[in-house]
């Protein structure tokens, strides 16, 4: 059997529990952060995972490889698509949740393969930080669940049914802090 080589855009080992397991199944996973992914580079894996990568990746390069790259979303897609979508999903009052979907020339909008809803219990102590670490664990758990069936490229994935506002960084309101109460933020947000 071929080993399989994975590149893993975004987060590194210390930021998650997905390149670690990956290696355990021997598959060879090369990390890529902080660069401008290229066709050049992409070429050379059997597959691509992108969790938490900040770069756009070129509508160019989506259409010319030949497997979809996989995202690793913490949103319940096709509710808030972008950035910082756990933030959104409470300010709108979005269901929460998290997705695994291929990338499509679109942002989040890609075919998805599987999600996840996720209910939090809300209370004085409840922060961004904290539903924001249960998001990164809740679809970890639902990648490793999914693992065969996405690196070996057998799944079916169902378009999106409707598209939202896409979440921009620059729509962020002040925040002093992650640690904040969701409650006291979203008492002070609204007034």
């Amino acid at each position: 059997m071929k080993i399989q080589k994975c590149l893993f855009l975004g987060y590194d080992k210390k930021k998650t529990s997905l390149i670690s397991f990956l290696r355990s199944k021997k598959i060879i996973v090369s990390i890529y952060k902080n660069r401008v992914l290229n066709y050049k580079i992409a070429k050379k894996f059997d597959f691509i995972i992108s969790f938490g990568y900040r770069k756009i990746i070129s509508k160019d390069l989506i259409l010319k490889i030949k497997r979809p790259i996989i995202n690793l979303h913490i949103s319940y897609l096709p509710y808030n698509r972008g950035a910082h979508s756990n933030f959104w999903s409470f300010i709108k009052n979005t269901p929460k949740g998290v997705t695994i979907h291929e990338i499509n020339t679109g942002i989040d909008t890609g075919k998805i393969i599987s999600r996840k809803k996720i209910q939090f219990k809300i209370n004085k102590q409840t922060t961004f930080k904290l539903t924001y670490e249960i998001l990164i664990k809740e679809v970890e758990k639902l990648f490793k669940r999914h693992y065969k069936s996405i690196i070996s490229g057998n799944y079916t994935a169902k378009k999106q049914s409707f598209k939202t506002k896409l979440n921009f960084k620059k729509d962020l309101p002040k925040i002093s802090s992650w640690n904040i109460s969701i409650n006291d933020f979203i008492s002070t947000y609204k007034s």
